[in-house]
């Protein structure tokens, strides 16, 4: 099987997220999280829920966009999310429209509040998934428009605002991972500020810092993010994403 693209090697870092997670709710926003999600599952995750995206746990490996084919493992309407969330059941992978050096998140709007230039999607859950369970972020397109200093509104709580708030909001809080086009990210830094864990095939440690508007821990020699084996691209290939839609979000 061919070499493998920067989209599958960005499929893979996100399904690396939810290593160990054992039996939660993987919830994934976008193409790619979404492969990876399936594809922990069917390889090393096999404990973790996936939904169909309306109100039922499904098993088995189904292919994005198409209807899953596996049986239902369980019901889960819309009431049962907040007990899953409130609960530390779940662990999302979000889109940030910006993030900042401590994992504060913006997904509500560019500017001021009170008169925004640019409406985005509003707070949504972004505040409550923050603090009660596992959060990641995938990032298609490493910038410095997106990796800011300062977030112009906090949706997904950083851990300096965790901190900050007290235990209510810090007790539970943990930000995973950050994903992107260029590289693989954490917070494991002494001071939680975000750390360079590894760069893709083909990048730079001096092209991520250079696509990022703050200053990134990096400790030492950084590697490269793994490759998918052979295994892992016969099933992105073949089974969960045989139309290539991947491609069309990983620039």
């Amino acid at each position: 099987m061919s070499g493998a693209t920067r989209a599958e090697v960005c499929v893979v870092a996100c399904a690396e997220a939810w290593r160990g997670d054992g039996e939660i709710v993987a919830s994934s926003f976008g193409i790619v999280p979404t492969i990876g999600a399936r594809l922990a599952r069917a390889t090393f995750a096999p404990d973790l829920l996936l939904s169909d995206g309306e109100a039922t746990f499904v098993a088995g490996c189904w292919a994005v966009g198409e209807p899953p084919d596996g049986p239902a493992e369980g019901w889960v309407p819309f009431r049962a999310v907040f007990d899953l969330l409130a609960a530390g059941k779940r662990h999302v992978m979000m889109g940030p429209s910006q993030i900042d050096r401590f994992g504060n998140v913006n997904i509500s709007a560019i500017g001021d509040f009170a008169r925004p230039a640019r409406q985005l999607i509003g707070m949504r859950g972004a505040p409550g998934n923050s603090v009660n369970h596992p959060t990641s972020y995938w990032v298609p397109r490493h910038q410095p428009r997106t990796f800011v200093p300062k977030v112009d509104v906090i949706s997904g709580i950083g851990y300096n605002s965790a901190a900050a708030a007290g235990p209510a909001a810090s007790r539970f809080h943990e930000l995973r991972r950050v994903v992107t086009n260029l590289a693989v990210l954490d917070f494991r830094s002494p001071d939680h500020t975000m750390r360079l864990v590894s760069v893709h095939p083909g990048v730079s440690v001096a092209e991520v810092v250079a696509s990022t508007g703050f200053d990134l821990a990096v400790n030492g020699d950084v590697p490269q993010t793994r490759m998918p084996t052979h295994e892992e691209l016969r099933l992105i290939r073949q089974v969960i994403d045989p139309r290539d839609t991947r491609r069309g979000e990983v620039s």
